[in-house]
């Protein structure tokens, strides 16, 4: 794989074509976690649940919002009570088309054992988050991509491909700071 500096396209915040608005609003790939956790009713997720729809309802606004055909096709093959709502609501959001280097990228990172060795899933949402130069990888799998053991990892494989690093982190780590906080 060749990965100069250079090869993968600007960021997003100066795309129109992929749906952007051309405000200077940071960007934030959504893996499929975000969306099906906004619908989901187990209760062992409901503090997650809650933070998920408190930040979907408060902070997306505040940031460009994508997911890509993994995203859609993983919620599309999961066995989700309320799937059908949960991919209404993913056909809303802008979805980053696929490219034959994000693959090139993934597969990158299972060489390098960053995530599970199949060819979907983890390494294809990073790999797309990379690509596509988004700001915040949006997550709740914290096993293998919001996990600061992994995220060292996938840095210094991104750092010897001259790739840049999306933010990993949760909803939680996520929300805008109110001027609030200070008084």
């Amino acid at each position: 794989m060749h990965a100069g500096r250079g090869w993968w396209p600007q960021s997003l915040r100066n795309v129109e074509e992929f749906g952007g608005t051309g405000r200077m609003r940071k960007t934030v790939y959504l893996d499929a976690t975000i969306p099906s956790y906004l619908f989901d009713e187990r209760k062992n997720l409901r503090e997650y649940v809650g933070v998920t729809k408190k930040w979907w309802s408060e902070e997306s606004a505040h940031f460009e919002v994508y997911v890509s055909e993994e995203t859609i096709a993983e919620l599309s093959e999961g066995d989700y009570p309320h799937r059908d709502r949960i991919l209404e609501f993913a056909a809303q959001l802008r979805v980053l088309p696929s490219d034959e280097r994000i693959l090139e990228i993934a597969r990158v990172y299972l060489d390098n054992y960053l995530m599970p060795q199949v060819l979907k899933g983890d390494a294809l949402h990073l790999a797309y988050a990379v690509f596509y130069k988004c700001d915040f990888l949006l997550t709740w799998n914290c096993n293998h991509l919001a996990n600061a053991n992994k995220r060292q990892h996938i840095r210094i494989v991104n750092a010897r491909l001259n790739l840049p690093t999306p933010e990993i982190v949760t909803p939680l780590e996520l929300f805008t700071e109110d001027n609030h906080d200070h008084e």
